[in-house]
């Protein structure tokens, strides 16, 4: 974690201030059209998108297995754990190793498909997939090495907030049911960022990047839901610059998952064409 505290990543100012570091993709680039727009890593041959400039020190990868104690270093860390409702805590190498286990697996499934969809119809229309292949922040240092910033994640929503178990239920089930690529279908998003990269942007730049290169185009989402915790003031002004609006608020005092008392949730929600619906 000392690494995150390094002046390479203190704002957009220091994260840009000699342009991107050379990470040249594959000679293949992942050209084929079925890919678009992920690149392929040059040392790994994982997928990866870069974020634009100011924030092009930064690639989205998917996790690897030396994420661990980075992930369960962020994840135990006060001022990000205060706000999360539902991550075990302690959160445990244990825990990081499955999370990383099964979002793995998930971005290779994603990344089999688009493989054979590239062999049947390499030029033909992009299909549509089930989710993202790619979740990791990780900076680029100077020396070549990435270090591990942060996650996104994208899910069909299982509407926590809701009181009434029976109707979360049904609610669940049938955005669940949706085809992929159903306008109708319910999204939510998961993100945390390490502690000492807050208030700069960079999970703002994120998030908008992976909606408007993946998420809206290759996903098909039209609608997005995001529950936060009453207070998090920081994760509701990072939703609204993408044009997410607070929908309603959930008011229902209880102890989270990390033994913070919270008094409930606001409810956000982002959708195509509507009010708000501009990225």
């Amino acid at each position: 974690m000392d690494l995150l505290r390094s002046t390479d990543y203190n704002g957009d100012r220091e994260m840009s201030r000699d342009g991107p570091l050379p990470l040249t993709p594959h000679p293949l680039s992942m050209a084929f059209a079925q890919f678009r727009p992920l690149e392929r890593h040059p040392h790994t041959d994982e997928p990866f998108i870069r974020l634009p400039p100011p924030q092009d020190r930064v690639i989205i990868t998917p996790p690897r297995r030396e994420d661990v104690s980075s992930i369960v270093a962020i994840l135990n860390d006060y001022p990000i754990k205060k706000w999360l409702d539902g991550p075990p805590f302690p959160y445990l190498d244990e825990h990081a190793e499955d999370w990383v286990a099964r979002t793995k697996e998930q971005s290779d499934a994603i990344m089999r498909e688009l493989r054979r969809a590239n062999e049947e119809d390499a030029y033909g229309p992009l299909v549509t997939v089930g989710g993202c292949p790619v979740g990791c922040l990780r900076g680029l240092k100077e020396d070549g090495t990435e270090v591990f910033l942060g996650v996104v994640e994208f899910t069909r929503c299982g509407y926590p907030d809701l009181l009434n178990q029976q109707e979360r239920e049904r609610i669940v089930s049938r955005n669940e049911s949706r085809k992929r690529g159903d306008p109708e279908t319910v999204w939510c998003i998961g993100y945390y960022l390490a502690a000492p990269l807050h208030g700069h942007g960079l999970m703002s730049c994120a998030l908008r990047t992976l909606l408007e290169a993946w998420v809206v185009p290759r996903m098909g989402a039209r609608r997005l839901r995001v529950e936060t915790i009453i207070g998090n003031w920081g994760s509701i002004r990072v939703l609204e610059k993408l044009g997410f609006r607070i929908a309603n608020t959930v008011r229902r005092r209880k102890v989270t998952s990390a033994g913070e008392e919270i008094d409930g949730f606001h409810v956000l929600w982002w959708q195509m064409g509507g009010e708000g619906g501009r990225l």
